[in-house]
């Protein structure tokens, strides 16, 4: 009974999507712009730097909300924290209001690991973005802690439960990233070193065309 009841909080409250409520709000639909997907990365890139931080520190901490609010209804349940920030990361993939077609987890994935261990979680940020600088693709951060995750929650906890459920979200944070994969392979992928040569390129003609109307 704990157990679902927990699930089920974690996913009703990662199923709120701030990225659905300000895309409504600004009266452009993120479906159709960007990358497609309600999440922090694609408000960022459509809507501006700070709504997409905006987005990202809600979806972080509506899974660690999630397990704070688990702890304090489920004391007795071990794992009710655990289980209410896995909800939250299927509730942000799979919100029922918005037919089942969320975002890619990514940071509700976070909120799940700081709320599982803080330096694992900085372990696996450090794998993470080192992945991602060798393959020059931003993809390769998440898919890496999706799939090393469960390996960690499998050596500290023995728990079987547990290595199963965080290795399912894994999978789930890498099925969201298919068509990442696709775009790799048809050589249609942004590579990171590329994209931001080009914004430190675009930044420094800015700063001399102002410099120049300065002076003049």
């Amino acid at each position: 009974m704990g157990t679902c009841t927990c699930l089920t909080l974690g996913y009703l409250l990662g199923s709120l999507s701030p990225s659905a409520l300000i895309s409504k709000l600004k009266n452009k639909n993120l479906r159709e712009h960007g990358s497609g997907n309600l999440g922090a990365t694609n408000t960022m890139l459509v809507f501006g730097w700070s709504y997409g931080i905006l987005v990202m520190v809600f979806d972080v901490f509506k899974a660690i909300f999630a397990s704070r609010l688990a702890r304090m209804l489920f004391p007795q349940l071990y794992l009710a924290g655990m289980l209410a920030a896995c909800g939250a990361v299927i509730g942000h993939i799979f919100p029922f209001y918005l037919k089942f077609h969320g975002g890619k987890g990514v940071a509700c994935f976070a909120g799940l690991l700081l709320t599982y261990n803080i330096g694992v979680f900085f372990v696996l940020l450090a794998m993470a973005v080192t992945m991602m600088i060798v393959v020059d693709y931003g993809a390769a951060g998440p898919v890496t802690a999706a799939v090393l995750f469960p390996v960690f929650v499998a050596m500290q906890t023995r728990n079987v439960f547990m290595t199963i459920l965080t290795a399912m979200i894994g999978l789930l944070i890498i099925m969201k990233h298919r068509e990442n994969f696709r775009k790799i392979k048809n050589g249609e992928e942004i590579r990171l070193r590329s994209f931001f040569g080009e914004k430190l390129h675009r930044r420094c003609l800015t700063e001399g065309d102002e410099a120049d109307d300065n002076n003049q």
